[in-house]
């Protein structure tokens, strides 16, 4: 495959911008809780919102691995920075599992059992709180490590019609092989270490495949020498988030659908990509890429470039 070149630290910069020495934004936090249900014990929730934003475009949820906390997330400056520079709000999540024996097995991420509803309910009540309506019915950027990640691709799985883009963070167990086709249609980026445990790598790249054999628009991407970490995989999701709020937020809170055709095609194994339509594609799968930017992007992980 012929490897499209894009200048990666100039798309870094424009993308992130100087965080350092920066001030932190500012905004408004809310919180919300809502009581225990069949497959979550504790459900708690933190909104930031950026000062000065009228209306906001969608909501970025940033869920923590397993059983944590991720409300402080929503004070992260990277984040904030993110959300001023796209009119999103930031809502950090913490879900929690009833004891049980299996501990390693979360079953709030079974998000149609439950918890996804708790979530989308806490929400409402922080539009209410913030006097945010659109809040309601805003689309969701989905941010998750671990847990999170398989909180991200249930909630995707059950309702696809909310979600702009999402990402699978070194999870570990899921409760949906095939996905809907909806939700086969929802860009995402699908992360492992090359560190990490066997059983974590071995189901994510199995969900991988089978949901790419059937058409998903998603990507796997491999960071070698990672173990369970985040790494280099929100750098490529803020990048990943940004391209498909420009190409998927359309009037209201309706998402645009994408064309397979106008996107790029990641070699997994010779770590390169190019445009489709340009050569034809191997015969063993390859991830699905937005634009070329979030293909730069997919790239510089796998290859692990400076």
């Amino acid at each position: 495959m012929k490897t499209t070149t894009v200048l990666g630290g100039l798309i870094a910069a424009a993308l992130m911008g100087s965080v350092a020495g920066a001030q932190t934004p500012a905004g408004s936090s809310f919180e919300e809780a809502v009581a225990p249900g069949s497959n979550y014990d504790k459900a708690e929730f933190k909104l930031w919102l950026p000062d000065g934003v009228a209306t906001v475009r969608a909501i970025a949820l940033l869920v923590p691995g397993s059983n944590g906390d991720g409300r402080g997330q929503v004070d992260d400056p990277v984040w904030q920075a993110f959300a001023v520079r796209n009119k999103l709000a930031l809502v950090g999540v913490r879900l929690t599992d009833k004891p049980h024996d299996q501990g390693f097995i979360e079953e709030y991420v079974n998000v149609s059992q439950g918890s996804g509803q708790a979530m989308l309910d806490a929400i409402a009540g922080l539009a209410t709180r913030s006097k945010h309506p659109e809040l309601t019915t805003a689309p969701f950027l989905l941010w998750g490590m671990s847990a999170g990640g398989e909180f991200n691709y249930e909630f995707v799985a059950w309702k696809p019609e909310r979600v702009i883009a999402f990402v699978v963070n070194k999870g570990n167990i899921y409760y949906t092989a095939l996905a809907p086709k909806a939700a086969r249609s929802v860009p995402g980026i699908l992360f492992t270490g090359g560190k990490d445990l066997e059983f974590r790598t071995n189901t994510i790249t199995g969900l991988f495949a089978v949901n790419r054999r059937a058409g998903a628009l998603w990507a796997l991407a491999e960071e070698p020498s990672a173990a369970h970490i985040v790494g280099r995989s929100r750098d490529v999701a803020l990048v990943l988030f940004e391209d498909a709020l420009a190409l998927r937020l359309g009037e209201g809170s309706s998402l645009k659908p994408l064309a397979e055709k106008a996107g790029f095609l990641g070699d997994i194994k010779a770590r390169t990509f190019q445009q489709i339509g340009e050569a034809p594609a191997p015969n063993y799968p390859t991830a699905w890429l937005p634009t070329a930017r979030v293909a730069e992007r997919w790239q510089w992980l796998v290859t692990e470039k400076p």
